[in-house]
């Protein structure tokens, strides 16, 4: 019986064994994978991420679990693993976030930079990454609107309602995400104002492209990052993640629609 328990805690690792620097490890590695996504990065370039930071910190193995609202990673050092989740927030798009994180990877790989220097790094780059004031972005969507509006074939008297629109509706956008609106519904607000504004407008323009105006007014709200991330994920392995990605595309259609709806049966209600 003694030589059993003897084999048994051979077969163990010992308490001395880098749990906590693997505890360290894997959180520092999750915060990395977690703001990938929430800056719209796609599956594959979240699980090449994630490879990059835990072996530049030391890791032997990693394996990461990608789901839509969170991440499971197992990282590993000679006979020791360990497990650890994380949570993700509300998926936008971040460009400039997600060039950052791929920096301090190649960073950590060159220079083996140490777990409190890639943490400070991840608390840096989320809170110092640069970002354009709400009134540009909304000039910006608004302008970007319009031009869509052109091409669809508006005529030059329904652009300016569309520009107007589309610029109303993304500061309606912006506060009601700043107060934490679910998201649907805020698509919801967004598209029925939008479409209002830019119908009434055209109207009062003199427009003969009222509804392809709307159509534009609304553009905004179209998950085109999240729509092509999701065909990437199916096709490069991730079918889960890529379906839960499409379904959430499918979804936020279905309200942009109901909006538009709304608004229409609101204009129509306030004619008579």
């Amino acid at each position: 019986m003694g030589d059993l328990s003897k084999l048994v805690d051979s077969l163990q690792p010992p308490d001395s064994a880098p749990v906590p620097s693997l505890n360290a490890i894997a959180m520092a590695t999750l915060d990395a994978a977690r703001l990938l996504m929430e800056s719209g990065g796609k599956a594959k370039s979240v699980d090449e991420l994630v490879y990059l930071i835990a072996h530049g910190l030391g890791a032997e193995s990693a394996e990461l679990r990608i789901g839509y609202a969170s991440l499971a990673l197992t990282i590993g050092i000679g006979h020791s693993s360990i497990t650890r989740m994380k949570k993700v927030g509300s998926i936008g798009v971040n460009q400039r976030l997600e060039q950052g994180l791929w920096q301090l990877a190649n960073r950590g790989l060159q220079q083996r930079l140490d777990v409190e220097q890639v943490e400070h790094e991840l608390v840096r780059l989320a809170a110092a990454t640069p970002r354009y004031r709400g009134w540009i972005t909304a000039v910006g969507v608004g302008l970007a609107c319009a031009a869509f509006g052109r091409l669809l074939g508006v005529d030059w008297r329904g652009t300016g309602p569309v520009f107007f629109a589309a610029t109303i509706g993304q500061c309606i956008r912006q506060t009601a995400l700043k107060y934490r609106l679910n998201v649907f519904l805020c698509t919801v607000l967004v598209s029925c104002l939008a479409s209002l504004i830019a119908s009434a407008g055209g109207q009062w323009a003199g427009s003969g492209t009222i509804g392809t105006a709307v159509i534009a007014s609304v553009l905004l709200l179209v998950p085109g990052v999240p729509a092509v991330n999701a065909l990437s994920d199916i096709l490069e392995g991730y079918p889960t993640l890529g379906s839960a990605r499409a379904i959430s595309v499918m979804v936020t259609l279905v309200f942009i629609a109901a909006g538009v709806w709304t608004g229409a049966a609101v204009l129509n209600l306030w004619r008579h």
